[in-house]
C-alpha cells in the first residue's frame, strides 16, 4: 500500500507531463496500427504470442481500471464521508458513476456476452491492462485530487458543458452498447464465422462500435471540461480509427461486393472517413 501511495504521489506531482507523455504515446500508436493489426477479434495472429480464451482476456483487461476508480474515490477527501457538503461531492460523484457505468458493462457484462471461441493474446490483454490503468490514474487522480475543489461544484450540473457533454456521452454509450448487441446476435452460440453487421449505425459505417466509443469519450472531456478527459478522448481516437480501418479493410475481402456497393459506407465517422 505504501508503494502504491508513493507512486500515486509521485504521479499527482508530474500530472502535467503525464498528461503530455500520454499524448505523444498516442500520436505513435495511431501511426503505428496504421501498419500493423493488433492481433485480437478478427485479427487474430499467433505473432502476438499466447493467447487465452476471449471472455477472460476482456474482463481481464477492463476490470482493474474499474476497481482502481473506486479505490481512488475511496481514499480522496471528495466523497460524502469525508466532505459532506454537496458542493463538495456530488459532482465528482456523478462523474464517477457515469465512468464507472461504461467500464462495469465494459467488464462484466460484455466479455460473459461474447459468443464464438476467439481468443485474444495475453500480449494485448496486459497492454490493455497497463493503459487502462494509467487512464484510471488520469481521470481519477484529476477529478478526486487535483482539480480545484472551487470547480466541479452543485452549479457544475446545470454548466452548458456538462449539460451538452452528457448527451454526447450517453449518446455514444447507446451507439456503442447497440452496435455491441447487433453484432453479437449475429451469431448463434459456438458459430465462428463472421457476419457483415447492417443494422443500426452499421448502416453507415463498419466500425459502428468504436464511433460510439469515441464519441462517448469526447462527451466525457467535455462534461468535465478537463485535459485528461480530453486525453483520454485522444487516445481512443488514436486507438479505435486505425482498427476501424482494419475491420473495413477485413470485410472487404470477406464481403468485397456487400462492402463496395455501397458509396455511402464509411469506416467510422459517418459521411466522412
Amino acid at each position: 500500500m505504501n508503494i502504491f501511495t508513493t507512486f500515486f504521489d509521485l504521479f499527482l506531482k508530474n500530472f502535467n507531463i503525464v498528461l503530455i507523455s500520454m499524448v505523444a504515446i498516442a500520436a505513435v500508436v495511431f501511426v503505428a496500427l496504421n501498419f500493423v493489426e493488433a492481433g485480437y477479434g478478427m485479427m487474430i495472429s499467433n505473432k502476438w504470442g499466447l493467447a487465452i480464451n476471449n471472455k477472460l482476456g476482456w474482463f481481464f483487461m477492463e476490470l482493474p481500471v474499474f476497481i482502481v476508480m473506486i479505490a481512488l474515490l475511496v481514499c480522496s477527501d471528495r466523497t460524502f464521508w469525508k466532505c459532506p457538503a454537496a458542493n463538495c461531492w456530488v459532482t465528482p460523484f456523478v462523474f464517477f458513476v457515469f465512468f464507472e457505468a461504461h467500464y462495469f458493462r465494459r467488464s462484466l457484462i460484455f466479455p460473459f456476452r461474447l459468443k464464438g471461441k476467439n481468443k485474444m493474446p495475453i500480449t494485448i490483454m496486459l497492454l490493455g491492462i497497463i493503459f487502462n490503468l494509467c487512464n484510471a490514474l488520469m481521470q481519477g487522480g484529476w477529478i478526486f485530487y487535483l482539480a480545484p475543489k472551487s470547480m466541479y461544484t452543485l452549479q457544475w450540473l446545470y454548466s452548458p458543458q456538462f449539460i451538452i457533454g452528457t448527451i454526447i456521452f450517453f449518446g455514444g454509450m447507446t451507439i456503442n452498447a447497440q452496435s455491441d448487441k447487433i453484432i453479437r446476435d449475429l451469431r448463434h452460440d459456438g458459430d465462428t464465422r463472421h457476419y457483415l453487421p447492417e443494422k443500426g449505425m452499421f448502416k453507415y459505417v463498419t466500425g459502428a462500435h468504436y464511433f460510439g466509443e469515441v464519441i462517448e469519450w469526447v462527451g466525457f472531456a467535455i462534461l468535465t471540461w478537463s485535459i485528461s478527459g480530453a486525453v483520454f478522448a485522444i487516445w481512443t481516437f488514436a486507438n479505435l480509427v486505425p482498427r476501424a480501418k482494419a475491420i473495413y479493410l477485413k470485410y472487404q475481402k470477406l464481403f468485397g461486393k456487400e462492402v463496395l456497393k455501397s458509396k455511402k459506407l464509411k469506416r467510422i465517422f459517418p459521411y466522412i472517413y
